[in-house]
């Protein structure tokens, strides 16, 4: 079942891109970032082709504590077909919602490496934590942990970051700057409505060689004219980019 909840985290899963044992984990309910990322992800497993993650999943499911589910439930955030998934099983919507975002059940999870060897920077924790870790990280740790996992390898690992409800929008203009990370990042930054409402990340992201070229040129439009005019003269963007402004500052009323 598709719940139409959608985050870079889930769309990988509802893509079917993510590993078994990271399908398997999170069937169990573990590092889900937020109750509603919770149970979208588990309506989307339940119905995984692996036997054992759906009977998980389904497992997972049936074990959610019923006053909390019905409390959530009634929030007006939650999608219609997720609501009415759980009504359909018996589940009463409350007629005031709680305000807690955090899961609904609490999987037995494996905690993340110690963060307190002073002997050990963030760095080196974080390059040896499994995969599963720096998700958890990701979507649980600190501003500097995000900051390292959004440039790793693993596209998942930096969906898991985007995906974060401890994500500011401070850390997504910082990253929207950043050259190192992958152009899915960018991508995914450059075509989210809310954080493109930030002048500094859409800036960023035009700014940004490593930012696909469509992204920018759509993004273009909402620079300013001083800025265009910087970027006329840039030669690190993207060629096409380039144009696109010279075009436009040669069109800009003069003044």
């Amino acid at each position: 079942m598709d719940s139409g909840v959608r985050s870079p985290l889930i769309d990988f899963f509802r893509r079917g891109e993510v590993a078994r044992d990271v399908r398997l984990v999170a069937a169990q309910g573990a590092f889900a970032p937020r109750a509603l990322d919770q149970l979208a992800l588990l309506l989307i497993l339940k119905d995984d082709a692996d036997p054992e993650i759906a009977r998980e999943a389904a497992s997972t499911l049936d074990r959610l504590p019923e006053a909390a589910l019905s409390a959530f439930l009634g929030r007006s955030e939650v999608p219609t077909d997720m609501r009415a998934f759980f009504v359909s099983r018996g589940v009463q919507v409350a007629a005031a919602a709680e305000s807690a975002d955090d899961p609904l059940i609490d999987a037995v999870d494996e905690a993340l490496p110690a963060g307190n060897d002073s002997n050990v920077s963030v760095s080196e924790r974080v390059a040896m934590m499994s995969i599963l870790e720096k998700m958890k990280a990701a979507m649980r740790g600190t501003r500097e942990e995000r900051a390292i996992l959004v440039r790793d390898p693993n596209r998942l690992v930096a969906a898991a970051v985007l995906s974060s409800p401890k994500l500011t929008g401070q850390e997504v203009e910082a990253i929207a700057k950043m050259t190192n990370v992958g152009e899915e990042v960018l991508r995914v930054i450059g075509t989210n409505r809310q954080w493109t409402k930030n002048y500094g990340v859409v800036a960023g992201l035009v700014r940004n060689a490593k930012t696909p070229v469509a992204v920018s040129l759509n993004l273009l439009q909402r620079i300013n004219d001083r800025d265009v005019k910087l970027l006329a003269l840039d030669r690190n963007i993207p060629e096409p980019v380039r144009m696109a402004a010279r075009r436009r500052a040669a069109n800009a009323p003069l003044g």
